[in-house]
């Protein structure tokens, strides 16, 4: 089994340009449908049964799908291509972001300035995890307050704002440790080798209990809460979407649907007078 997965990595990417995340997921996603009908080839009547169990367990869309596309993938790497439908995407609701005070608090909750530098990078930049985690000294440009963050998610290239505040913090950490243009910009302490995601949101935990915030904080949270900060202070949906690193725009306006007292409150901002 391990040689047709390595074969089948190959030809996602190399032949169909997929990333190696993704691969890795459609992999993850395979396995339990292998170890539950008991075949690394299953017949179109398994995959359905398969796909309707999921649904009747309440799986998520975004599991669904992950599955329904690893799915086609290897039935058309094994040159029986089935295709299937896609489940309907449920209206996404953000509840629960951080506030700007509880951000503040838990970049304060930092005892050194590594913990300091770590936090208030995620909490401005909004970048994802794996692409914090990836970060090199020469993708921080602190003149402009720009971070460059390379194939990211759709393995697009982008440049993203950052504050001058935020900026001073880099510097103030990239003084006390000394690194290359091309070292990682975050390594872990053991080895010094390449921050993980694991580490960060172990970090970010940490911190949120330091600061006293009971609910529940991982490092996408942070993401999801400057979207709405930048959302409640007039931001608008292009600045947020190229910030967030979005390919489309639809993907930006959930933020819209979870706090339609933005949408109300530039509606009485813009509102012709017509009386």
């Amino acid at each position: 089994m391990y040689k047709t997965f390595s074969k089948f990595r190959k030809y996602l990417l190399v032949m169909k340009g997929v990333s190696d995340v993704t691969i890795q997921g459609y992999v993850g996603s395979l396995k339990p449908m292998f170890k539950r009908v008991k075949s690394s080839k299953p017949t179109h009547e398994e995959i359905v049964d398969y796909i309707a169990w999921m649904y009747d367990e309440k799986y998520s869309y975004t599991y669904i799908m992950n599955v329904s596309l690893a799915i086609e993938w290897w039935t058309k790497f094994h040159q029986y291509p089935i295709k299937l439908g896609r489940p309907r995407k449920p209206r996404t609701i953000i509840k629960d972001v951080l506030t700007e005070a509880e951000t503040t608090r838990m970049i304060a909750s930092a005892k050194n300035i590594r913990e300091k530098a770590i936090i208030t990078l995620l909490a401005y930049s909004g970048v994802r995890n794996k692409e914090l985690c990836g970060l090199r000294v020469c993708d921080i440009n602190l003149g402009d307050n720009m971070v460059r963050v390379l194939e990211g998610k759709n393995r697009k290239d982008r440049l993203i704002h950052i504050s001058g505040d935020c900026s001073r913090v880099m510097l103030e950490y990239l003084n006390e440790y000394q690194r290359t243009p091309e070292d990682y910009l975050f390594t872990t302490l053991a080895r010094d080798e390449k921050y993980t995601g694991w580490a960060l949101r172990k970090l970010t935990h940490l911190l949120a209990e330091r600061a006293d915030i009971r609910k529940r904080v991982y490092p996408h949270l942070l993401r999801h809460s400057l979207a709405v900060n930048l959302l409640r202070r007039g931001a608008n949906l292009v600045l947020i979407q190229r910030q967030l690193g979005h390919a489309y725009i639809s993907s930006t306006e959930i933020y819209i649907a979870s706090f339609p007292q933005r949408v109300q409150s530039n509606y009485q901002l813009y509102i012709p007078s017509f009386l």
